[in-house]
């Protein structure tokens, strides 16, 4: 027991034994010396004072010891509660991932913790006394440190990121605070440095980099950084009055590949390619990957046509050598856009535009070729660009009108159906021709809003004819690839039957094979949702997609439409001729009813009729006209 509880008690056990004694020695005075009643109280009175005085003296006595043990215990506390504290902040210092770093005012290292023997390679004892100069990767300049111990010095903290170098002399990158910790006096005592390596996060940041700025397939460049580069390139060209080149490079008929191959072999291919690419260009030479199958190529230093000609026959030729992927042996040919600066374009924007103008013009006039941007291809562009904005307006204003080709057996001439084709009456230009708004229907996808309001036009027309008596079997449709690969085209096709009335028997819908082939899986789903609702379904244009005769076969079709292509060499034409008698031999043998479209001479009637063809359309039966301009009566009849 400490002193000071001792003390205590013997003061309270001393308190009590003279109250005892003092108690005993008033009580015989009493009784012996005091025989009156005026004596006995004051004695009482006086024994009252004296022992009030004395009690309140040893109190005070035994408070004061008292007060000084419970101090002490306190005291005692309190340092017990410290020590607690220091065990519990030496176990973090050891325990915390960030490296920790003590220095004195002068700058010597006095501690350090696990962590930071772990993230330096350094042991305690090497560092212990050194100054943390010894870390210095020799990457920051002399100010970057004169700013660090300025902020220190007014703030009493920095924080930052700092390049610093381990044992081994890596140099690494840290995230680092250093406060600085004043002593009683408020002088500057110690400096500690808490620090963590960042180079997990550098590397991170570093890969995300490369992947916004790179195509993940190919590792070339991907649009946003060729965009960049290419400012680059422009801006230098025009400092040094030079020429660039920019091509673009897209794959013929890539999709084939995808479709007959799978998409495993397709981007083996694209991998393939783009390393051939790269075989190809001297540094000078910028490749990207701007999605699918299109390349860019920028080249820095071409002043003249003839140079990017011949670069861009180079690669023709160079792409012609077959790849070797899996087992197989791919041929794939390619088309190309050339735009130059400053001739064509004097931005990157215009010259990537131009490019892909010039590329349309390629592969509409054969592919396996290139084709050079010419003012010519900006005044179709800019024709382009003003019938999308004036399309947009002419559903708006119902200025579309749907106009009905009819259909004939070509057995008995019999009107059996129509099909119903779209017109635009422009208030200005008249009866534009569809050549020239569909294609720019289909670029912008307007193509699929016009297809679903000539379906709903067809169908209440078609419940108009039969209220009026006229007896047709069917009014034909044209689906475009855009709207077929919608899946809301089941709901929209049962809406326009529900609302109109229509048997769902008396529209056929016409799909392309070219959008059948696009997505097979898909378009096999989407064919028996459709023929679900009693809809009649045809192939268009067929011969011209590359159909797969296993997935034909699988298609929930009642007819296939051979393509006017085809037709129009008819009879004369020997290829024409074999292409038309497999067509019709196929359909036949699948059950499937021949239609071809097209017909405008006598001979190619009865050429067909000839081979078995069920049902002709075309010219020499009559021409698309709107509902009320129909000859009901006319039937052209096959000699």
């Amino acid at each position: 027991m400490p002193a000071t509880y001792r003390d205590a008690l013997r003061a309270a056990l001393l308190y009590l034994l003279l109250s005892v004694v003092w108690l005993q020695i008033s009580g015989y005075l009493l009784n012996s010396f005091f025989d009156s009643s005026a004596e006995r109280l004051r004695w009482q009175l006086i024994n009252g004072y004296v022992w009030v005085l004395f009690s309140a003296g040893l109190i005070f006595i035994a408070r004061a010891r008292l007060l000084r043990c419970l101090g002490i215990g306190a005291k005692l506390r309190e340092r017990d509660a410290d020590r607690m504290r220091l065990r519990q902040a030496t176990a973090v210092f050891d325990c915390t991932r960030e490296g920790v770093l003590v220095t004195n005012r002068e700058g010597a290292i006095v501690h350090v913790n696990r962590a930071f023997m772990e993230i330096t390679g350094y042991d305690g004892e090497e560092v212990l006394g050194e100054r943390p100069n010894m870390f210095k990767s020799g990457r920051h300049p002399a100010q970057f440190y004169q700013a660090m111990f300025a902020t220190l010095a007014s703030a009493g903290e920095w924080s930052g990121e700092i390049w610093n170098r381990r044992k081994s002399g890596e140099i690494y990158p840290q995230w680092q605070t250093i406060r600085l910790i004043h002593d009683d006096d408020g002088q500057p005592s110690q400096y500690v440095a808490v620090f963590s390596d960042i180079s997990a996060i550098k590397n991170s940041e570093h890969e995300l980099m490369h992947l916004a700025h790179h195509d993940p397939l190919t590792d070339l460049p991907n649009r946003l950084l060729f965009s960049d580069r290419a400012e680059q390139a422009l801006a230098s060209a025009q400092v040094h009055k030079r020429g660039c080149a920019l091509l673009m490079i897209d794959l013929d008929h890539f999709k084939m590949i995808n479709d007959s191959l799978g998409h495993t072999i397709g981007d083996q291919l694209l991998k393939a390619v783009a390393g051939r690419l790269k075989g190809m260009f001297d540094p000078g030479i910028t490749l990207a990957r701007l999605g699918g199958d299109e390349f860019a190529v920028l080249a820095e230093c071409c002043p003249q046509l003839v140079q990017a000609a011949a670069l861009a026959q180079r690669i023709i030729n160079g792409l012609k050598e077959p790849f070797a992927i899996d087992g197989h042996q791919l041929f794939i040919n390619t088309s190309i856009g050339i735009s130059l600066f400053p001739s064509d374009a004097l931005s990157v924007e215009q010259l990537l535009r131009n490019a892909d103008s010039a590329l349309f013009k390629a592969k509409s006039t054969g592919r396996n070729d290139y084709a050079l941007y010419t003012e010519e291809l900006t005044a179709h562009a800019q024709q382009r660009v003003e019938i999308a904005f004036e399309l947009r307006r002419a559903l708006d204003q119902q200025e579309l009108q749907v106009y009905y080709q009819p259909v004939h057996d070509l057995k008995t001439s019999r009107l059996m159906g129509v099909e119903a084709l779209v017109r635009w009456q422009h208030p200005q230009r008249g009866l534009v021709s569809p050549a020239e708004f569909i294609p720019v229907a289909e670029r912008t996808g307007l193509i699929a809003e016009i297809d679903a309001w000539v379906m709903a036009q067809a169908c209440r027309q078609m419940c108009q004819w039969q209220q009026d008596g006229v007896v047709l079997s069917f009014v034909a449709v044209n689906i475009s690839s855009r709207l077929f690969a919608r899946r809301e085209l089941y709901q929209q096709v049962a809406q326009v039957l529900h609302e109109t009335g229509l048997e769902p028997a008396c529209l056929e819908l016409e799909v392309t094979e070219s959008a059948v082939m696009d997505d097979p899986e898909v378009a096999l789903e989407q064919m028996h949702r459709l023929r679900e609702l009693g809809v009649r379904l045809a192939i268009d244009d067929f011969g011209t997609g590359y159909s797969s005769l296993l997935r034909l076969k699988r298609l929930p079709v009642q007819k296939l439409k051979i393509d006017q292509g085809f037709v129009a060499g008819l009879p004369w034409d020997e290829d024409d001729a074999a292409i038309s008698r497999v067509i019709i031999a196929l359909a036949q043998s699948m059950g499937m009813q021949v239609h071809a479209e097209g017909i405008e001479q006598v001979e190619q009637a009865a050429f067909l009729l000839e081979q078995g063809c069920d049902l002709g359309q075309g010219y020499w039966f009559g021409r698309p006209v709107p509902a009320g301009q129909l000859n009901w009566a006319h039937a052209p009849v096959i000699a």
